[in-house]
């Protein structure tokens, strides 16, 4: 059985009724349904916007990057809306819902909050469907940003999260002014955006809030009724506040409750249910080494009682010491939603390694000016300092520490004009070092490979070769050329791996892939009666092959592990198309069955028979000695007995079948070299015709 989801992509176990995280009333077919647009990429939806990649998934919908045809291709961000709802009548009630209630939305005008450009239906694959259709931001999720840091074993400063808070809080008072609580701020929900270096708030969960309440009213009776969810938790479990969990109930305080959580798990690298609830609340700063000022501030943003937090995000830029904004000059058009490619050399920068220091903007409209601080600041020195940080007279050194994983705009090829050496508008790399950083751009992206994906994939290979460097950020001086060196070296190794390793279309979504993915692919596979078991041991045979190393590692959750499951993802075509499927059906009068086969290394070959209880099967495999593996699986696999044969190097077997339905056999290759061998499969009392299960086999039965 596949996972349900709620309108806020949290995974529940199969027949839930309501979400393990939020409480949200979960509909019957929340799962992956049949005629997603998942299925389409590089399909054109409503004559007008291209699916490129699937960005993210859940109840809400699938969320996938796209191409505006009628904007010069211009990037943006098409979400599936409401999945659950179907039919013509439902498609337009549920429109003339969202348009109601979510129209303020569209109202919203800030440089740091992605546009609403259009709701619309269109058909696919025979069916309705919903979209909402956002600028696409070109960044990385401070989610992603901390994990990066993770790996190095570091976590975000102090000066980083004050940043933040300047730069966010006014974006709150902004939405706050207009009536919108966004409901669900978490790393997950903020982009450092790669142009300004500004975070951009996304994924305001009132539009989560519409979708739940037209699900649940589509689903109904249909009769007019209040468009209300009360059922509906938004918000993020440690992240959101008591009563908005609880009660559904979310005030201007509410977002700057979850704000300070999530400085704190930027902090501490460890989510809030991990780390608030082993210390008592007055123990954040000194576990944590906060200044008194901030640790104080963020206390009070994270008050259990809602009366005794900050009321505004104003109140908590003037405990900062910073001037609130004033809402009468707000900038009201936002910037361009996305940045031409920047020249061919702009990779010079954006890695752990080689990323040299770059002086971070603040937002103009938005910048705050000095202010005497009251006595709940952190004091004119620590003000000066911040100020120092953001205006960049002082912040070199520290966002050297940040920007490691940012792109930033680097200077393009040399020009007529004459640059005196060491000047601040000097090249920082020598022109093969700028060449060698084009070509690694070009190749990934001639490759499709996600720029966020590529960088941190490379930073992890690079630490692992070169553990000394862990939680060291290279300059781009000449002392750190030659480890520069070095990580566009190993950059250049994954781009050769991934080109020849991966199809175009699972190159595209690396960084992407999640448990989502995972159990979609489950249920293909239960379609040609194959369970997860086979797919895993075609996909492992390739990717052992590649990675012997990793043999026994836990790596699924490293970037190593989306290039496994983009081998996944091909081997399920391989699969489909039968390339390394086939079905064995006896003929007449006979009782065995002989294949011959060859395999390149890391390839693999799955078998199926309809075969019945009590039947006796015989395997024996003519191949060279250690050069195969052979598994054997059930038809309904048990917590008792879950698999036949598995991984076994043994090349004769036989057994009393315990099931009706279709076993599963698989040959995977573990030699270097190409093989050929011959698999006679013989089975005692076969009958022409297929066999009945004595009971229904459910495909699914197969995960």
């Amino acid at each position: 059985m596949s996972s349900i989801y709620c309108s806020q992509s949290h995974e529940n176990p199969p027949g839930s009724r309501f979400c393990r995280l939020c409480g949200e009333k979960l509909a019957v077919n929340s799962q992956v349904y049949p005629g997603s647009v998942a299925q389409g990429i590089d399909t054109t939806i409503g004559l007008r916007y291209r699916i490129k990649r699937q960005l993210g998934h859940g109840g809400f919908g699938r969320t996938y990057l796209a191409e505006d045809l009628n904007r010069f291709n211009e990037p943006c961000v098409l979400k599936e809306f409401a999945p659950q709802v179907h039919g013509t009548y439902a498609l337009q009630k549920a429109e003339e819902l969202f348009e109601r209630e979510a129209g303020v939305l569209y109202k919203l005008q800030h440089p740091q909050i992605p546009r609403f450009r259009e709701l619309f239906r269109a058909d696919f694959e025979k069916q309705a469907h919903l979209f909402l259709v956002q600028d696409y931001v070109e960044g990385q999720t401070y989610r992603q940003l901390l994990d990066a840091r993770k790996l190095q074993g570091m976590s975000f400063t102090e000066s980083e999260v004050m940043q933040l808070l300047i730069q966010l809080l006014p974006v709150l008072q902004y939405i706050h002014s207009v009536g919108v609580i966004h409901r669900d701020i978490s790393p997950d929900n903020l982009i450092l955006r790669y142009s300004d270096q500004l975070p951009v708030l996304i994924d305001f969960g009132g539009v989560k809030q519409v979708a739940a309440a037209v699900s649940q009213y589509v689903q109904g009776t249909m009769q007019a009724q209040p468009m209300s969810a009360p059922e509906t938790r938004l918000g993020k479990v440690g992240y959101a506040p008591e009563e908005q969990m609880q009660l559904g109930r979310a005030y201007p305080h509410s977002d700057l409750y979850a704000l300070a959580t999530t400085v704190l798990v930027l902090l501490t690298g460890k989510e809030p249910q991990e780390f608030l609830g082993s210390l008592p609340r007055r123990n954040w700063g000194q576990e944590l080494n906060l200044s008194p000022g901030l640790s104080a501030i963020l206390e009070q943003m994270r008050s259990p009682r809602p009366n005794d937090r900050y009321q505004s995000a104003a109140e908590v830029l003037q405990a900062l010491g910073i001037t609130p904004v004033d809402l009468g000059y707000v900038q009201t058009q936002p910037p361009p939603s996305y940045i031409p490619p920047a020249p061919p050399n702009s990779e010079i920068q954006g890695t752990v390694a080689i990323a040299p220091p770059v002086t971070p903007h603040s937002p103009t409209p938005y910048a705050p000016t000095p202010h005497t601080p009251s006595r709940q600041g952190f004091g004119f020195g620590k003000l000066l300092v911040v100020l120092a940080l953001i205006s960049g007279s002082a912040g070199a050194g520290w966002w050297a520490t940040t920007n490691w994983i940012l792109p930033e705009q680097v200077p393009g090829p040399p020009t007529e004009e004459a640059v005196e050496p060491g000047s601040d508008e000097s090249p920082r790399f020598s022109e093969a070092e700028q060449a060698r950083k084009a070509e690694l751009q070009t190749q990934r992206e001639e490759l499709g490979i996600p720029y966020e994906f590529y960088v941190n994939l490379a930073n992890a290979a690079f630490y692992e070769r070169y553990p000394d460097q862990r939680g060291r950020t290279l300059t781009d001086g000449p002392e750190d050329e030659e480890w520069r060196s070095h990580w566009d070296e190993i950059a250049a190794e994954w781009l050769d791996t991934l080109e020849t390793s991966l199809s175009p279309e699972a190159r595209g979504q690396l960084g992407s892939y999640d448990e989502g993915d995972r159990e979609q692919w489950k249920q293909q596979a239960n379609q040609l009666y194959v369970g997860s078991r086979s797919l895993y041991d075609l996909a492992d045979a390739q990717f052992f092959h590649l990675f012997p190393e990793q043999r026994g590692k836990d790596f699924l959750d490293q970037p190593l592990g989306q290039v496994w499951q983009g081998i996944v993802f091909d081997r399920l075509r391989t699969l489909q198309d039968g390339s390394m499927l086939e079905q064995i059906k006896f003929d007449a009068d006979s009782y065995s069955e002989q294949l011959e086969e060859s395999l390149e290394p890391g390839e693999g070959r799955v078998y199926t028979a309809n075969l019945s209880e009590g039947q006796i099967l015989r395997l024996d495999l003519d191949a060279p000695s250690d050069a195969t593996q052979l598994s054997v699986y059930l038809p309904r696999p048990t917590s008792n007995l879950p698999v036949l044969l598995e991984d076994s190097t043994d090349t004769r077997w036989s057994s009393k079948l315990p099931q009706s339905g279709f076993y599963e056999v698989v040959v995977v290759s573990t030699a270097s070299e190409p093989i050929d061998y011959q698999l006679d499969l013989t089975v005692d009392n076969v009958t022409s015709s297929p066999v009945e299960p004595e009971e229904p086999e459910a495909p699914e039965a197969k995960n």
